[in-house]
Formats: C-alpha cells, structure tokens, sequence
C-alpha cells in the first residue's frame, strides 16, 4: 500500500506552485481622538455659539432700552401704538442676545394692557 505523500506547503497536490498568498494584514483601527460633540471631522468652530443659544450680546444692549422707554411711554400716551412697538423691540434686543430684551417686551406688554384699562376705566367714568 501506498501512503499519500503530503505537498509541501504552496504546492498543489500535483506539483505545481500555488497562486494563493495570504490576503494583507489589515491596519490597526486608529484610536479614539477626543472631538468634542458638535465639531465633526476635526474643523474649528469659527467662533459661533452651539446650536439653539442666541449669540452673547458684547455692547449695549440699545433695542432693550429703547424698548423700555416705549413701555414708559404706552402708560402715558398712546399705548396702542408705543406698546407694540415696544414689544416687537425686545423681542428683537432677545434675539440679538440681550438679557434684558425679554423683560422689555414683557414690561411694555403689560404697561400697554394696564394703560388701556386706566383709559378705559377713566373715559367710562366720564360718559356716567
């Protein structure tokens, strides 16, 4: 009896060489680096604020105070015109990242609504 002779290694069983070479080692997975949430792909943030905050207001806050005076303003004359002008003012000041911007426009919502109620209250107890 015959014993099978074993090829030796990238032989074919028939003599020849093989084509087969072992497929390239892969490279490591490159480490973890540690990039802050809200930066991908390494970039800089070119100085904007995150996303969802208003910008921080560095000056005056102008559209804040302008708007406080029109709330001054709506208590004593015409609050119809000057109470919304107001508000729209603050809101804007908030939007442009002044921290009193929102209490303006509150403030001249409310001293708009309490001056047409004082006018009110006072032109009902003239006609009676």
């Amino acid at each position: 009896m015959t014993t099978p002779q074993n090829p030796s290694q990238g032989e074919e069983p028939d003599g020849r060489e093989s084509q087969w070479s072992p497929p390239p080692r892969q490279p490591d997975p490159a480490p973890p680096y540690d990039q802050p949430y809200g930066q991908p792909y390494n970039q800089p943030g070119y100085g904007q604020p995150p996303y969802g905050q208003p910008p921080k207001s560095s000056g005056t806050q102008v559209m804040s105070i302008i708007a406080f005076v029109c709330a001054g303003v709506a208590l004593l004359i015409l609050p119809i015109i000057f109470g919304p002008i107001g508000i729209v003012l603050g809101i804007v000041g908030h939007t442009r990242g002044e921290s009193l911007g929102k209490w303006s426009a509150v403030t001249a919502g409310v001293t708009m609504v309490l001056s047409m109620a004082i006018g009110f209250l006072l032109l009902q107890s003239r006609v009676a």
